[in-house]
């Protein structure tokens, strides 16, 4: 598929959500995602309560850190492996909890967007996931042109996913989004390079860079969530 192609695609998903959005007219509080704080809940309890911000931006961060961390948690499983070349035993279920994460990523957007735009976004972002994973599989093998291949992919996803982030919302400029996706991804590369090549300090080094930066990149999200939707947050 061509870029102009995929753009158009993200242009159709987005144009979906917005038909969406408008229908329901964003009266329903967020369904607190998974690992959510109490006052998240109960937040959500009370039909029509306006959601606390500092909550909301608290819940925002455990959703990207969820993200880096259970990243760092299938690479440790799938690169380290074990004698034979067999993976860790646990490389399933932490692939699994990975991808969850990417559902309760777009959960989190759907009460503002629409159901379609959170299973969209979700879609991109496991796209995300597995391309990162083939990377990872063709590194193993030595396959520099498999490697080269997904990894074209891998950023021409985090284009998309940055075209959609900023297309929902006014408040999230495309430059300021594909910049952080981009960078989040240069240093994800750094830390599965890292590893691959036995280099333990750098891994650690680069996983203190991708913590730092995600929760930059989550506050910068959830800040223009509450400036698209003032009416939905407590104010004072």
């Amino acid at each position: 598929m061509t870029r102009h192609a995929r753009r158009r695609g993200v242009a159709a998903l987005v144009l979906t959500f917005a038909l969406v959005a408008a229908g329901c007219g964003m009266a329903h509080d967020p369904v607190p995602a998974a690992g959510a704080s109490p006052d998240a809940a109960a937040a959500h309890a009370g039909r029509g309560h306006r959601i606390d911000p500092a909550v909301f931006h608290d819940d925002m961060r455990k959703l990207w850190e969820d993200h880096v961390t259970w990243t760092r948690l299938f690479l440790v499983s799938a690169i380290t492996g074990l004698p034979g070349g067999t993976t860790l035993p646990d490389l399933d279920a932490t692939t699994d909890r990975l991808l969850q994460n990417q559902t309760d990523i777009g959960n989190a957007i759907a009460p503002f967007y629409g159901d379609d735009a959170g299973a969209a976004l979700t879609a991109l972002l496991r796209t995300h996931i597995l391309t990162a994973a083939e990377i990872v599989s063709a590194a193993k093998a030595g396959d520099q042109n498999a490697v080269a291949d997904a990894t074209a992919r891998w950023y021409a996803n985090a284009d998309d996913i940055a075209h959609f982030l900023a297309d929902a919302n006014p408040h999230v400029k495309f430059r300021t989004i594909d910049d952080l996706m981009r960078s989040h991804l240069d240093q994800t590369l750094a830390e599965a390079t890292a590893r691959l090549t036995g280099d333990w300090t750098g891994d650690v080094a680069a996983y203190e860079v991708i913590h730092l930066h995600i929760l930059h990149m989550a506050d910068f999200l959830s800040d223009g969530i509450v400036k698209q939707f003032p009416q939905r947050f407590r104010t004072g």
